[in-house]
């Protein structure tokens, strides 16, 4: 057996498969490659089987979204490490020798991160994930590279190896032990922060979490849910808010969650004069969601939750009123970032 796991959760992307699938094969030689489908309705699994033979697949019997879906599939992937990769990402050559190499060297090292780059505009980073990510007081994400809109040139300024928060779902990197010891991702998510919510449960146990620029792929985005979807945005404030019920600090839960509550509403404002109202309505259903369930969530709490999650206090006051909108100006000013 081999001992890392390539497995690409599809559903209905044949196109995706026939463009990015042989990148994978072509520079995965020390891997299995699986096809974990969602009950596709096209002809994906006919395609794969027969220009692919190698592939494995696995069928699951229900559209899962991403975080079931991964759930579902897992549990018949035995090898040591899991390389989650999403159906429209291209790698390239060499990509899996630094992560293993890590894996192997570091064995408090429960989930890893390549460099993310954008496979339309293949100089600057991408936007799901960029050069690993982190997260404010109030829960909100941003990562090296990318912050709320503004994405960065590769300069090869986060051509490192570092510790990070949350490494991004599009391509993700685990260890098989740890992602069934926590019991994977939390499948009411569907989609969207299941990953952040993952790495916050990592963290809570004492793993470590790392990027590692020596691996680079590129991801499309959006492909399978666009920026600017009312749901997308539904899914993300959503979640975020289930991930913060889950995890925040016992000490600061309800004074950081009723501060949430009130940027969320900013937020809705800005949508508001930006004219998208599907968008505040989609805040709102979220917030409904959150009291609607907020006992379930509350019960899933962690025993151990990581006092010391945040790398900034607010990425959104820095971002908006103090007009540092790169990673390098907060973390070059030694002012806001925490590490």
């Amino acid at each position: 057996m081999k001992a890392i796991a390539v497995v690409i959760l599809n559903w209905n992307g044949k196109k995706l498969l026939e463009q990015f699938l042989p990148s994978i094969i072509q520079f995965s030689p020390e891997a299995t490659i699986y096809l974990a489908d969602n009950a596709s309705t096209d002809d994906s699994i006919t395609f794969v089987k027969d220009s692919f033979p190698s592939v494995k697949i696995i069928r699951n019997t229900g559209n899962y979204g991403y975080a079931k879906g991964y759930n579902e599939a897992l549990q018949s992937v035995e090898e040591e490490f899991y390389a989650l990769v999403n159906s429209d990402i291209e790698v390239t050559e060499n990509w899996l020798r630094p992560i293993l190499k890590t894996f192997a060297t570091a064995p408090n090292t429960a989930a890893i991160q390549p460099k993310i780059l954008d496979f339309k505009n293949r100089g600057y980073f991408e936007y799901a994930g960029a050069a690993g990510g982190f997260i404010d007081k109030y829960g909100y994400p941003f990562c090296r590279g990318r912050i709320f809109e503004t994405i960065e040139k590769d300069e090869s300024q986060y051509n490192d190896s570092t510790e990070i928060f949350w490494a991004s779902g599009a391509c993700f990197f685990i260890r098989k032990n740890v992602y069934r010891k926590l019991g994977g991702f939390d499948a009411t998510f569907f989609a969207h922060q299941e990953e952040i919510d993952l790495c916050w449960r990592i963290k809570n146990r004492g793993y470590t979490i790392k990027y590692n620029s020596k691996s680079i792929v590129y991801h499309v985005g959006g492909a399978t849910l666009q920026q600017g979807n009312p749901h997308k945005t539904f899914l993300n404030f959503r979640n975020s808010l289930y991930m913060l019920v889950k995890n925040l600090p016992k000490k600061h839960f309800y004074g950081i969650l009723f501060a949430r509550l009130v940027l969320d509403g900013i937020a809705g404002i800005r949508f508001l004069t930006q004219g998208k109202f599907k968008h505040i309505w989609a805040i709102v259903r979220a917030h409904y969601s959150l009291f609607g369930n907020f006992g379930l969530y509350y019960k899933k709490r962690e025993q151990t939750q990581n006092g010391d999650y945040f790398a900034v206090k607010s990425i959104v006051f820095l971002y908006y009123f103090k007009k540092m909108v790169t990673f390098k100006d907060i973390f070059n000013s030694n002012t806001y970032f925490k590490n």
